[in-house]
């Protein structure tokens, strides 16, 4: 007796299983649309955690240039100071005005980091709800 050939894909063999199983057909085209909204999704999702993170390096360059240039204005000063007593008052005004500094930027870091992200997980957010209303109205429908 001769054997037949095994040359049943895994596709075919799940499509003939559904079949016996008297399961609906898949809609590919739905479900292709489906995948394009999520990739879409996470295109702009991505794509906004880029421009936040622009944001970020550039704000970043700025804080930089000007502590630069506050270090600068400081050793001018202290070089023209001969009094030790003044230049400790002006290392310890110097010193006062960086950690606020440190601080405000260090805050503001942050609240560009939270929004940053904020942005990009709201892309995603809206797209797993709007699958989600998807899947649901699809249900209701059959």
């Amino acid at each position: 007796m001769a054997r037949k050939p095994q040359s049943d894909s895994i596709i075919d063999m799940f499509a003939k299983f559904g079949e016996q199983m008297k399961m609906p057909a898949p809609d590919v085209e739905r479900v292709i649309e489906t995948h394009r909204k999520n990739l879409e999704a996470f295109q702009q999702s991505a794509q906004a955690a880029g421009e936040g993170t622009s944001k970020i390096m550039a704000r970043q360059r700025e804080m930089l240039g000007e502590t630069l240039e506050e270090f600068g204005a400081m050793a001018r000063d202290l070089q023209a100071s001969a009094d030790p007593q003044e230049a400790m008052r002006k290392q310890a005004e110097f010193t006062r005005k960086a950690f606020e500094a440190a601080v405000r930027n260090t805050g503001e870091m942050a609240s560009l980091v939270r929004k940053s992200n904020e942005e990009s997980i709201e892309i995603l957010r809206r797209r797993i709800q709007e699958s989600m209303e998807e899947m649901r109205s699809g249900l209701e429908r059959k």
